[in-house]
């Protein structure tokens, strides 16, 4: 009984509230259930009486829609000019702001990008493979470091062979420690010693002999592929200063070497680090003694060198050998440029 009149005082409380829209469903129920009544219920003229009160009680009800539509339309004018001279009078603010969060959040994303791009390599396999990536497909190279060992043995043959068989060109900058200065040779070769006092992967120990003769190594190799390809721009800059970090830049990453063999660093291209990198090598290679490659077809060299083709190469370039060089000497210059040993052994 609670729950009836708790239903019933509900009832009443819409009625009241939708008095119009009330009174027209109980209309449409009567008429309906006048519609549905015989005619005899209306007495001899039940179909007459029957139709007038199927009108009459229907033009109330439509009556009574219109007034329900044209109250519900007054009810909402007040909404609809708060909603337009409020929140759609906001909307191209709040649109401006949503544009500038979009941009910070794409801004956000690409500093992380960038971030994430730039990564550690753990071991030997993963560096050689990193090197492999970045010599596939590369026009161009970039490397500063000691003596480009690693570069005569593997990156140089490999870009200029890549180069040659899809008959395009490659622009390679190489910086290493300059080969007649004998204190920055020294400095390098007793670094590289107190790393490493056993021979590496070529064989051999760091002397201040070994850092000269593989920098002259590789001024020559640069010429010697410089006359054998034609699409090959190579310039080498001689510093006198070393450094600890070895860096080679390709086409499409950055990869940062040190003396461990199982330590390095990359960065993809179109990060902060690779292209703060690209201007550092730059900058670095300018300010570095320039080799005279333009002179490459001035001094012929054989596929084998002779030793008075290498003597004579350095004579006409200015970077002449030390005098206490012999024909030996020579000769192991040759064999570091055109035969180098992988200093890594992979």
């Amino acid at each position: 009984m609670a729950r009836f009149m708790a239903a019933l005082r509900q009832a009443a409380s819409w009625a009241a509230h939708n008095a119009d829209g009330a009174i027209a469903l109980g209309l449409a129920i009567v008429v309906g259930v006048l519609g549905i009544m015989p005619d005899e219920i209306f007495g001899p003229e039940g179909e007459d009486i029957q139709r007038q009160l199927v009108t009459a009680a229907t033009l109330v009800i439509l009556a009574l829609v219109a007034t329900a539509l044209l109250r519900d339309r007054v009810r909402q004018a007040p909404v609809e000019k708060t909603i337009t001279s409020g929140a759609l009078a906001e909307l191209p603010l709040r649109l401006a702001r949503l544009e500038e969060l979009e941009s910070l959040a794409h801004s956000t994303r690409r500093a992380l990008d960038a971030l994430e791009l730039v990564r550690v390599l753990g071991s030997s396999q993963e560096i050689a493979q990193s090197h492999a990536e970045a010599r596939k497909d590369t026009t161009r190279w970039s490397f500063k470091g000691g003596t480009g060992t690693y570069l005569r043995a593997v990156t140089l043959p490999a870009c200029v062979a890549a180069a040659r068989r899809d008959k395009r060109h490659l622009t390679v900058r190489v910086e290493v420690i300059d080969p007649t200065n004998a204190e920055v040779c020294e400095t390098y070769a007793h670094y590289r010693r107190s790393l490493q006092d056993h021979p590496d992967a070529t064989g051999e120990t760091w002397t201040t002999d070994r850092a000269r003769k593989e920098s002259y190594a590789t001024i020559l190799a640069a010429f010697w592929h410089r006359q054998r390809y034609g699409l090959l721009d190579i310039g080498v800059g001689l510093s006198a200063t070393m450094t600890t970090f070895r860096w080679d830049l390709a086409t499409t990453r950055l990869i940062m070497t040190v003396e461990d063999p199982n330590m390095a660093m990359t960065a993809l291209a179109d990060t902060f680090y690779y292209e703060n990198c690209d201007t550092e090598l730059r900058l670095s290679f300018e300010q570095a003694r320039r080799v005279p490659l333009e002179m490459y077809k001035k001094v012929p060299l054989g596929d084998e060198p002779t030793i008075e083709e290498v003597q004579e190469l350095f004579e006409r370039i200015g970077v002449p050998l030390p005098k206490s060089y012999d024909g030996r000497d020579v000769v192991d210059i040759a064999r570091k440029a055109l035969r180098a040993v992988d200093p890594y052994g992979s």
